[in-house]
């Protein structure tokens, strides 16, 4: 039964997505080619967009990353670690120790110093 119901609503709301993207587009005319270009004044571009961030943000955004995980693990672990005790020390270590590990890596990579 809740199956049936989860269906329902799913395929009411693909339904109704599709309606109301469809009924704005009904009775607009098509845009021109210069309505539907890139803002840049009229022109081409000269350059795809991703050549614009250079290759060394890369390790750093990775690296933010991690430790946004960490973080994102920690609170929940914190309310764990007063049922669990020692159980919970120990996968925190572990898991910690995972994380240190790729720092020492980035560390001897060099990602840590600036060009």
């Amino acid at each position: 039964m809740a199956l049936l119901t989860l269906t329902t609503v799913l395929l009411t709301t693909l339904g109704l997505g599709c309606l109301l993207q469809w009924l704005p587009a009904r009775g607009q005319p098509k845009p021109t080619y210069p309505q539907r270009a890139p803002f840049l004044g009229g022109g081409s571009p000269d350059t795809h967009a991703w050549n614009r961030y250079h290759i060394r943000y890369y390790p750093m955004t990775l690296l933010l990353i991690a430790f946004e995980m960490e973080m994102m693990f920690m609170y929940p672990w914190a309310v764990v670690f007063v049922e669990k005790g020692a159980t919970a020390v120990m996968e925190m270590g572990m898991f910690l120790a995972i994380l240190a590990v790729g720092i020492v890596y980035a560390w001897r990579e060099g990602v840590f110093r600036w060009q």
